[in-house]
């Protein structure tokens, strides 16, 4: 065999279409046959219907495929409309999927942007409550011990863009507003940096914001690094790792403030799929037990959740011995979580946790 060598090539002014087909993975055929039975093109059409014009205008993205892009970005691990456009023009298999022939193109992050936005928020969370119907049909979902995590997503805004709440100065009219009263009538960059550097509390969320994105908070992320951020939290199944509930909540907000809301949002959501299984829902359980690492363990939290009927397993930070005069029933609900984490099914529901 000779050494091939790589150049330039001509292309072929004509390729056969057995060329531009590929195999779909897998998954992504079961999906779409799961879809395909359970009618969810049709659902999405009808239930979008009203956000766009009846017979004027170019037909836009379908709503079924843009529900498929979103998938295929949680599947995939894309965080962003520009890459999951990428990823679906890039592959044939994802073309497949999202039934667009080799001779169409596929939607671009522009196309699924202004999808997202004339789509309301309530839509996309009736096509989730569906989707976790079509799951409670199937089995795939017990419903009775739910897991509760959050992470910390870096927000599509500049922290650059940022400006007072008070006068919406931005930070640089700032900064050289603050070198004129301390007596630089030119400051230079070298000058703003410096009188940057001793200022505390510089990036404070109470005197700053991005107009742009307002619901974004600075905070410092995992790796040190200070953006504009949003926190998500969601609930899983711990039985079978369905996802019952995604919350967006303030990136400054700590854990045990969230939690509560998180696990109503499951509750509600899980309450909607019976409703829309209906006599073919095989959720049995109420939700019952909640699991979560240490940054949620909290004594009000663990006394709060107990009146509201969950079991709660959930880790315990090492703290100094604590005093619980005057607070029994929060002694009490710490020490009932206790043994119920050191106990064989809170120590699996710890390992399963990960």
């Amino acid at each position: 065999m000779a050494l091939g060598k790589r150049g330039d090539e001509q292309e072929d002014l004509f390729v056969t279409h057995q060329q531009l087909r590929a195999q779909s993975h897998p998954y992504y055929q079961a999906m779409n046959r799961i879809l395909a039975e359970a009618g969810f093109d049709r659902y999405a059409e009808s239930l979008c219907a009203k956000f766009y014009a009846k017979k004027v205008g170019r037909p836009s993205l379908p709503p079924g495929v843009y529900f498929r892009c979103l998938l295929l970005g949680y599947f995939e691990g894309i965080d962003s409309e520009r890459g999951i456009a990428w990823r679906t023009a890039d592959s044939l298999s994802l073309r497949d999927f999202l039934g667009i022939p080799a001779s169409k193109a596929t939607p671009d992050h522009s196309t699924l942007s202004k999808t997202r936005k004339r789509i309301a928020v309530e839509e996309h969370q009736a096509v989730f409550n569906w989707v976790l119907g079509v799951l409670d049909r199937a089995g795939l979902i017990k419903g009775k011990t739910i897991g509760v995590d959050a992470t910390t997503l870096e927000a599509n805004a500049a922290m650059k863009s940022i400006v007072r709440r008070d006068d919406g100065r931005s930070y640089d009219e700032f900064l050289k507003d603050l070198a004129k009263s301390s007596g630089v009538e030119t400051p230079t960059r070298e000058d703003l940096s410096r009188i940057d550097r001793k200022r505390k509390k510089k990036g404070s969320n109470q005197d700053w914001y991005n107009p742009y994105e307002p619901d974004a908070k600075i905070t410092k992320m995992k790796d040190g690094r200070t953006h504009l951020a949003h926190k998500q939290e969601h609930a899983v199944d711990m039985e079978t790792g369905a996802v019952v509930a995604i919350t967006i909540q303030g990136a400054t907000e700590g854990d045990t403030a969230t939690i509560e809301g998180t696990l109503e949002a499951a509750e509600q959501n899980l309450d909607k799929a019976r409703d829309l299984a209906g006599d073919e829902s095989k959720m049995a359980d109420e939700p019952a037990e909640a699991v979560a690492d240490k940054g949620y363990h909290s004594k009000c939290v663990l006394l709060s959740l107990l009146w509201a009927g969950w079991r709660t397993y959930i880790a315990e930070p090492r703290r100094p011995r604590q005093r619980w005069e005057a607070q029994p029933a929060e002694r009490d609900a710490v020490y009932a979580t206790r043994r119920r984490k050191n106990g064989d099914r809170g120590k699996a529901l710890m390992r399963r946790r990960g």
